[in-house]
């Protein structure tokens, strides 16, 4: 089974076909970085990741393209209400963005480019419009002509024109033809940021932006387009109507992740439940908050609860536990093939909880070939694990996770070894009183020992 996605644009699972065989190009909608993340941020962050690794681990060259949209109306408006300059603004948040992609595993794209360095190829595609009849300056602001484009604008938000109503910050400008055009310029007004344009001084609209970086880096089609549920429409509506209009191919794949609510509400300053990746990162490692953002479908909505992230920190205790078992016994074994029902999975428009359920049966499946001492049959299983567990960003032996935050590991490692190499002695003589003050010290310490057939083991304790 080939890799199938379902796609916004046709609202069918299609089978994907590259435009270049073995290359896929990707383009992402990132941040725009007028605040720290939150959690939604991150789990779409989390999403492209898993979509970005199993392309490469289907033997994809893999061109992934993440955005920053540096200048906003939002920066601009923080930068007002905080008197720091828009640039340090948008900086500084964008800067824990990409801790925060870090932190939760996420493989750097392979260009992130920024919206401020493309005016140019913003011009160009402005000019292409508007010499083509599809787009019109008033004075210094530039607008897309949606009526120029009816029959096709629409088309990705499952949306007849008629029905519409004006979307965006440009709403109210009676210079429009039409109250549904979108600004693809706008003018310059005194104390924002400006840049120079045929048509006067101004900064770019958000929609333009990734029309200009998409096509400057993948070219004027490419393959997939993603980002949140929430950008079908006014956004990438509009991306896909001037970037066509221009007669650019553009993306072939639409995809969009599901939104992550709280309480059942969506995410918001003015509600006050906005909930940040700091706050997920007080309650649980980051592998784990990894694996609680993207072990649901990537298209279905996430309703965050702190009991919700506790089974998830567990569930991923369980596989780290035992294949901290398994090096222990097999040897630290190399990641091998997947197996098939796990490729499967992923191949299903990227269905990584039944991928999970793979994983965890996998893991029971080595718990019985331990319990049996079958050595063969660990280090295929963990072989396959580690594979598995590689795609999904999980693998508790990757640099990442065992290195994460444990800079005294081994310093802990030799403490702990002496104060068990005591609880051994004692019990040795028999002094059972003074083996279970030494293990009991252990465990106010959070140091959790458990008595194996091959001697203690020691694991600290999760939160």
């Amino acid at each position: 089974m080939s890799l199938r996605l379902y796609d916004t644009g046709t609202r069918t699972i299609r089978d994907f076909v590259p435009l270049t065989a073995g290359r896929a190009g990707v383009y992402v909608c990132g941040a725009t970085p007028q605040a720290a993340p939150h959690i939604g941020h991150m789990r779409s962050g989390v999403t492209y990741d898993l979509l970005y690794r199993w392309l490469l681990a289907s033997g994809y060259d893999v061109t992934f393209v993440r955005n920053v949209t540096d200048v906003d109306d939002k920066i601009i408006n923080v930068a007002a209400q905080t008197g720091v300059p828009w640039f340090a603004v948008a900086e500084a948040n964008q800067r824990v963005f990409n801790r925060g992609y870090d932190v939760l595993g996420c493989l750097p794209p392979t260009v992130e480019p920024r919206a401020t360095g493309h005016v140019p190829e913003m011009i160009v595609l402005m000019r292409r419009l508007i010499e083509q009849g599809h787009a019109y300056n008033v004075g210094d602001d530039v607008y897309f002509d949606v009526l120029s484009w009816a029959d096709r604008y629409g088309s990705l938000s499952n949306q007849k024109l008629d029905n519409m109503r004006p979307a965006g910050d440009s709403v109210g400008d009676e210079r429009k033809r039409d109250p549904r055009d979108f600004a693809l310029w706008k003018g310059a007004k005194p104390g924002e940021p400006s840049w120079e344009t045929p048509w006067g001084p101004g900064r770019p609209g958000w929609h333009l932006e990734c029309s200009a970086m998409a096509t400057k880096y993948l070219g004027p089609a490419f393959d997939i387009h993603g980002g949140g549920v929430d950008l079908i429409f006014p956004h990438h509506e509009n991306e896909l109507a001037q970037s066509t209009a221009a007669g650019d191919g553009f993306a072939r794949y639409w995809m969009h992740n599901g939104l992550l609510t709280v309480a059942g509400e969506k995410m918001s300053k003015s509600v006050g439940n906005v909930v940040l990746l700091s706050d997920l990162l007080d309650k649980a490692r980051p592998a784990e908050v990894r694996y609680y953002l993207g072990a649901a479908h990537y298209r279905s909505k996430i309703d965050y609860t702190d009991e919700a992230l506790h089974d998830a920190a567990a569930a991923y205790r369980r596989i780290e536990a035992f294949v901290v078992r398994a090096v222990e016994m097999a040897g630290r074994v190399e990641a091998g093939a997947v197996p098939q029902a796990f490729a499967d999975a992923m191949d299903d428009d990227l269905g990584v909880p039944q991928a999970l359920a793979v994983v965890h049966e996998s893991v029971r499946e080595g718990n019985t070939a331990m319990a049996a001492g079958d050595k063969d049959a660990l280090v295929r299983v963990l072989g396959e694990l580690r594979a598995m567990l590689g795609v999904l960003g999980l693998d508790p032996l990757s640099p990442q996770w065992e290195s994460a935050g444990d800079d005294l590991s081994d310093v802990v490692d030799a403490l702990v070894s002496v104060a068990l190499e005591q609880r051994q002695a004692a019990r040795t003589r028999k002094d059972y009183a003074a083996a279970d003050a030494i293990r009991d010290r252990l465990a106010a310490a959070g140091v959790i020992i458990e008595d194996t057939p091959r001697g203690p083991r020691w694991e600290l304790k999760r939160s």
